[in-house]
């Protein structure tokens, strides 16, 4: 019973992780660095980023994947997965807009996408394993 969501974990980590190392360390990272360049650290601290990365793929699975077990289709754990996406990274957006002064809305509407796309797509990851143990 525990392999089947350990695997479900490790497949919604796995694509999460790789995803955002594709979006920040390529696609968004000149975005980045423009809009909040004199925020950023030289080098990240990786161990938080492994932190984060741990409990966000957890939480992915607690609230978008698990939930939707015995549902049959990929569509409703995208949507709850893009959903749980949205608001945490909304979190972070807009407590930023709210209290930092010149943060960049554009990035913030940017990142809050990119929150939903990774989110769903992890989730849909997990579903996929998920549902090779129950035969789907």
């Amino acid at each position: 019973m525990l392999s089947k969501y350990a695997a479900t974990y490790v497949a919604t980590a796995t694509v999460m992780v790789l995803l955002d190392l594709l979006w920040l360390g390529i696609i968004a990272k000149p975005i980045y660095q423009q809009g909040i360049g004199h925020l950023m650290a030289e080098q990240p601290r990786w161990g938080v980023a492994v932190a984060f990365y741990l409990l966000f793929a957890l939480a992915i699975v607690i609230f978008a994947v698990v939930p939707n077990e015995s549902n049959s289709g990929l569509w409703r754990t995208a949507l709850m997965g893009a959903l749980f996406g949205f608001f945490a990274y909304a979190t972070y957006d807009l407590t930023n807009l709210a209290t930092l002064k010149n943060w960049p809305v554009a990035m913030s509407l940017m990142d809050m996408a990119w929150g939903s796309f990774v989110s769903a797509a992890s989730a849909v990851s997990g579903k996929w394993m998920l549902d090779r143990f129950a035969g789907g």
